[in-house]
C-alpha cells in the first residue's frame, strides 16, 4: 500500500502542477484576457485575484522563524501531545501563523480588505433597523435597484454575513483593524474543528497526521483577511457538532444536533453556495450512523439537525429575506456584472488551479493518496471527508456561480479536502510541508491578492 500510495501522490502532485502552470501561462501566451479583476491597469495574475507585488514586512521574520520551526517539530508535537494540549497549540500555532503572513503588509494586511467599499463594514455601519435591511435587502441587490443597489459582497451573500458585522459595530469591534482581528481569531478555530471531527469520527491518528497541514496551511493568506473565513469556521463547528451529536446518541446527542442545525442554517444565510455543505454533513451522518455506534447514532441526526436549521431559515424569511427568492435576483445580477466577461472555457479549470494555490499543491498529492487508500477501512474517514470535499468543489465549479474568487470563495471546502495529507507515505511529510510553507510565503511576499 506504501508504494501505491506513494505512486498514486506523485501523480497527483505532478497534475495540479501542471494544472498551475497551465493556468498561469495560458493567458498571456494566448493573449486571452479573462478578467480576474476589474481594474486590470496595475496588472494581473490569473487564475488569482491580485497582481505581482515583490514585498516584506513585520511579519516576514516571524513567518520564516515559524515555518522553519514547523518543519523540525510538527510532526513530533502532533503526534505526542495530549490531544486538549494538542488542540490548545494548533489554535495557537494556527494564529500566528495567520498574523505574520497578513503583517508582511503591515496592520493594513489585516485591516485593509475589509475596510474596502465592496465589503461588509460600510453597510453594516449604516445600519440602524435590522428589520428595514431585512425587508428591503432582495430589493436592492438588482444594479439598477431604484433606492440604490447593495455593494458587490452585500448583494452576492445573503444578510448573515452582514449581521455579523453589524454586531461587531454594535459591540464596539467595527473598526477595519478590530473586525479583522476579530475575522483572524475566528478562522484559527478552523483547523481545531476539523481535527475534532475526524477524532470524534474515529480516527484520531489521522487527526493527528492531519494537524500539520490543516494548521500551517497556505490558506492562511487568505483567511486572515476574508469574512469568507468566518463561513469556513461556521461550516466547520456545524459539521463538528453533527459528528458530536451521533457519538452522543439521541439521549445524550440532541443537544449537539440541534446547535449543529442553529450552524448550518445560519451557515445558508451567510453565502448562496454553501447549501453544498450539505453533502459534507451527509458524509459524517453515513460515517457516524456506520461505525462501531450502530445505525441508529447516526442517522436520528439528520431530521433534528434539519429542522432546527429550517428553523433558522424561516426566521429571515419571516423578517423579510426568503432564500428562495432573493437566489433568482442574485443570478441575474451576476451575469450582469464581470462574470459574463470572464470565459468559462478558461475559469472551468482555472478555478481548481486557484484553489490548488490557495490550498496549497500538496492537496493534490493527498488525493492521490486518498484514492491509494480507499479500499483501507482504517482511512475510511478522511477518504470519505475527502471524496465529500470534491463532490462539492465539482458542484461549485460545475454551477458556474464561482467564475474567479474561488482562492476565498472556496475556504469552506479546502481543509477537507487538505485531509487527505493525512494518508501521504512518510517520506512525504517534511517535504511536502516545506511545500505547501513555500507556497504560502511565495503567494504573499510575491503577489498583492487582494482578499
Amino acid at each position: 500500500m506504501n508504494s501505491s500510495a506513494h505512486r498514486a501522490a506523485l501523480v497527483g502532485l505532478l497534475a495540479t502542477l501542471i494544472l498551475v502552470i497551465a493556468a498561469v501561462a495560458v493567458p498571456p501566451l494566448l493573449g486571452w484576457q479573462v478578467w480576474t479583476r476589474v481594474h486590470i491597469e496595475d496588472g494581473t495574475f490569473p487564475p488569482l485575484h491580485g497582481f505581482p507585488e515583490v514585498k516584506a514586512g513585520i511579519g516576514t521574520v516571524l513567518a520564516v522563524l515559524l515555518a522553519l520551526a514547523s518543519l523540525r517539530w510538527a510532526d513530533s508535537v502532533a503526534s505526542e501531545l495530549p490531544w486538549r494540549r494538542l488542540l490548545v497549540v494548533a489554535y495557537a500555532v494556527g494564529l500566528v501563523w495567520l498574523l505574520s503572513l497578513a503583517l508582511v503588509d503591515g496592520t493594513e494586511g489585516i485591516s485593509g480588505v475589509l475596510g474596502s467599499p465592496s465589503e461588509y463594514l460600510g453597510t453594516a455601519r449604516a445600519v440602524d433597523d435590522v428589520g428595514g435591511l431585512l425587508r428591503e435587502y432582495v430589493a436592492r441587490i438588482p444594479y439598477d435597484a431604484p433606492a440604490g443597489n447593495w455593494p458587490v459582497h452585500i448583494a452576492g451573500h445573503p444578510p448573515g454575513m452582514v449581521l455579523f458585522f453589524v454586531l461587531l459595530v454594535k459591540v464596539g469591534l467595527g473598526g477595519d483593524l478590530a473586525a479583522g482581528l476579530v475575522v483572524t481569531v475566528i478562522a484559527a478555530t478552523l483547523a481545531p474543528a476539523v481535527m475534532t471531527t475526524v477524532r470524534v469520527l474515529g480516527s484520531e491518528a489521522r487527526a493527528r497526521a492531519a494537524a500539520p497541514y490543516l494548521v500551517l496551511t497556505p490558506s492562511a493568506v487568505f483567511l486572515a483577511v476574508s469574512a469568507d473565513a468566518v463561513m469556513a469556521a461556521t461550516a466547520a463547528w456545524g459539521i463538528c457538532c453533527l459528528a458530536l451529536a451521533c457519538r452522543g446518541g439521541p439521549r445524550h446527542g440532541w443537544p449537539w444536533a440541534v446547535v449543529a442545525g442553529l450552524l448550518l442554517g445560519y451557515l445558508v444565510m451567510m453565502s448562496y453556495g454553501l447549501p453544498l455543505v450539505g453533502v459534507l454533513a451527509l458524509a459524517v451522518l453515513w460515517l457516524g450512523s456506520s461505525r462501531r455506534w450502530g445505525r441508529a447514532r447516526g442517522w436520528w441526526v439528520l431530521p433534528v439537525a434539519a429542522v432546527s436549521a429550517l428553523g433558522v431559515v424561516l426566521v429571515f424569511a419571516t423578517g423579510g429575506f426568503a432564500w428562495w427568492e432573493a437566489y433568482p435576483v442574485l443570478v441575474d445580477r451576476y451575469w450582469d456584472g464581470l462574470a459574463s466577461r470572464r470565459p468559462g472555457a478558461y475559469w472551468t479549470w482555472g478555478n481548481l488551479a486557484a484553489l490548488a494555490i490557495s490550498a496549497g499543491p500538496l492537496v493534490g498529492a493527498g488525493i492521490g493518496a486518498a484514492w491509494a487508500s480507499r479500499r483501507d477501512l482504517e482511512d475510511r474517514v478522511v477518504v470519505v471527508l475527502v471524496a465529500a470535499a470534491l463532490i462539492m468543489i465539482a458542484l461549485a465549479d460545475a454551477s458556474q456561480m464561482s467564475r474567479a474568487e474561488v482562492e476565498r470563495i472556496w475556504l469552506p471546502f479546502m481543509p477537507w479536502l487538505t485531509l487527505g495529507c493525512a494518508l501521504l507515505p512518510e517520506r512525504w511529510r517534511r517535504p511536502g510541508l516545506a511545500l505547501q510553507l513555500a507556497t504560502a510565503l511565495l503567494v504573499e511576499h510575491l503577489l498583492h491578492t487582494s482578499w
